[in-house]
């Protein structure tokens, strides 16, 4: 199966899925039930759920039903996170994936109660008793991603990114940063695939983590530039919003052809990771290419 074949499948079963979640909620609150469909649902390039499915099928042997509550887990806590983030207390913008952001489309308290419902709704799904691994495992898994979209994580990678606004930081700094903000979502994504996998090796769980941490990065190095060089309408989001908030950028710091430079580097050190994994890789390949070179 080509790459684009896969990408396509992967879309295609976390959109089930993620249909199935919203489908199954009660109707306790139908405008929050509403917001939370709308943000969840209205389109992405489900990078990371796809991340979860592709490294747990690189490593065999995964239960389905694991990988599909880890896949929609992440995706939620994304979909959450950018719902906060769109806010007029953060980013403050208008289009998300082309659309209305949920807060332009429901109102402020509705969206952040929606952010708020997706991020439980993450870790009830993580936390379901028929996701046949041990007690151990599933444990192992909340944790991951509560650690990856907390204070440890996205969260503090954010607030990082809040009190860098209109300075000047250095490059250990802006890493940092994104290594949080961004980096550490894509890293628990592949190392949540890692552990759906029955019969996981400790070693090739390291050389996942090795691999994610490369992509992670690359991945915002890639979004820096794109703010540069791709347009609103093929973006999906408001073209040029770092540079008038006056944020550390990649292209700001080592210049446009530095920042693709680095992105390169990166693709390497992700591909070099995938040596010590004994079995085929091309789907993470694939994956590590098409983020580099992606074009929204």
């Amino acid at each position: 199966m080509s790459f684009i074949h896969m990408q396509q499948h992967y879309h295609e079963r976390i959109a089930r899925v993620l249909a199935d979640a919203i489908n199954a909620l009660p109707p306790l609150a139908p405008e929050l039930k509403a917001a939370m469909e709308y943000g969840l649902l209205q389109g992405g390039k489900r990078v990371r759920p796809m991340l979860v499915y592709a490294s747990s099928d690189v490593l065999g042997q995964a239960n389905p039903a694991a990988q599909d509550a880890a896949a929609a887990a992440i995706e939620c806590i994304h979909a959450y996170s950018l719902i906060h983030d769109d806010l007029p207390a953060m980013d403050d913008d208008d289009l998300r994936r082309g659309q209305p952001t949920v807060h332009k489309a429901f109102g402020q308290a509705t969206a952040i109660l929606a952010g708020d419902a997706l991020q439980s709704l993450a870790f009830e799904l993580l936390s379901q008793s028929n996701l046949g691994l041990s007690a151990e495992r599933q444990l192992r898994m909340v944790q991951e991603l509560a650690r990856a979209s907390g204070y440890q994580g996205m969260c503090g990678g954010q607030a990082l990114d809040i009190q860098s606004e209109g300075k000047a930081i250095d490059h250990a700094t802006l890493e940092c940063l994104h290594r949080h903000k961004t980096g550490a979502l894509i890293r628990a994504a592949v190392r949540l695939g890692a552990l759906c996998a029955t019969h996981m090796q400790e070693a090739h769980f390291t050389a996942l983590s090795r691999y994610a941490d490369a992509i992670g990065l690359a991945f915002q190095v890639q979004d820096d530039i794109l703010d540069i060089t791709a347009d609103t309408q093929t973006l999906g989001k408001t073209q040029g919003k770092d540079l008038v908030q006056q944020k550390s950028t990649y292209p700001a710091l080592l210049g446009l052809d530095g920042a693709r430079s680095l992105a390169d580097d990166l693709q390497q050190q992700a591909l070099s990771a995938l040596a010590d994994i004994p079995y085929p890789t091309q789907t993470l390949e694939a994956f590590a290419h098409y983020i580099v070179k992606r074009e929204f």
